[in-house]
């Protein structure tokens, strides 16, 4: 797939990621939309001092000084674009991308709609033309045996069939970036049986054979598969289930936002110790998009799993 530096090693940890990056030694441009807030500021530093990319700010020059002091970061380490409009910035910020000035983008204090809007715009965007914007988000769980790339959480809620399998596409791209030469797709419903009552299950048959066939190239995959079956291995012994990904999914697609954001939110708020990134995937270039309330490791993660592409 083009965009993607392909490598030999697959990762289980977002630490690897970063030594990964800082090893590679050609360091990636990364473009902060409105990038004034602490957050943001916090981690773009820790983004440059791990060598995980080169960082530029758009936005006001005395809010990005204010936050840089704030969070005692350097503001020297950073290429600063001093624009004082919130959605003027957003959009330099955008352009910049298209004139070739940066590798991937990053939401800082903007709202979403406001981030997306200027992605999406028609004439000055990054979407390709026909393109579909999908959020894919990586997870690091400590009591799952690797990372595990999940969507969509937070961009599209009820994808047909179509959304669904270009989700399914990116997050395959996602999985691949990070070193799985071969991602497994777990595709789930709420049971292993495909029954006319349950459309989602009937999709998730459909998009297997799809993949069977080499209609969508690059995976395995595997579906319907309830949740419990994708990942946890006592439970595919326990029901007898022959899969070539259930217990071992380095992807899971689910049938709608409600189920993967619930899911997404659940590990986040109820499994102590895990660790989480997002992107938006589907435009010309990766797009960080972290909750404004999001933690600056969620934010850091999720530069370096842009980086990566």
């Amino acid at each position: 797939m083009p965009g993607i530096y392909f490598i030999k090693k697959m990762f289980t940890k977002f630490e690897q990621i970063y030594a990964e990056l800082k090893g590679r030694g050609n360091r990636k441009r990364m473009v902060a939309a409105w990038g004034v807030d602490t957050h943001t500021v916090a981690a773009a530093g820790k983004a440059v001092e791990l060598g995980l990319a080169d960082v530029t700010l758009v936005g006001d020059q005395d809010l990005i000084a204010k936050a840089c002091a704030e969070e005692g970061v350097d503001v020297s380490v950073f290429t600063i674009v001093h624009n004082p409009d919130e959605l003027k910035s957003v959009a330099q910020a955008v352009q910049m991308i298209n004139d070739g000035e940066g590798d991937f983008l990053m939401k800082g204090l903007c709202s979403t709609d406001k981030f997306l809007r200027a992605i999406l715009n028609k004439e000055k965007g990054l979407l390709p033309p026909k393109g579909t914007l999908t959020h894919c988000t990586t997870l690091e769980i400590p009591s799952y045996h690797k990372l595990l790339f999940v969507g969509d959480v937070a961009v599209i809620p009820a994808p047909d069939f179509k959304q669904k399998q270009i989700i399914m596409e990116c997050l395959v791209r996602t999985a691949k970036a990070v070193g799985v030469q071969t991602p497994k797709v777990a595709i789930l419903a709420a049971t292993e049986q495909v029954l006319h009552s349950q459309p989602a299950s009937i999709e998730a048959a459909m998009l297997s054979k799809m993949v069977e066939r080499g209609q969508i190239k690059g995976c395995i995959a595997d579906g319907p598969l309830a949740l419990d079956v994708a990942i946890d291995m006592e439970s595919v012994q326990i029901k007898g289930l022959v899969s070539p990904v259930a217990g071992d999914a380095d992807c899971i697609l689910f049938p709608n936002i409600e189920s993967g954001n619930v899911f997404y939110k659940a590990n986040s708020k109820l499994v102590p110790g895990v660790k989480q990134a997002g992107i938006l995937v589907g435009a010309k270039v990766p797009c960080v998009l972290s909750s404004r309330a999001d933690s600056i490791e969620t934010k850091l993660n999720s530069i370096a799993i842009a980086a990566m592409f």
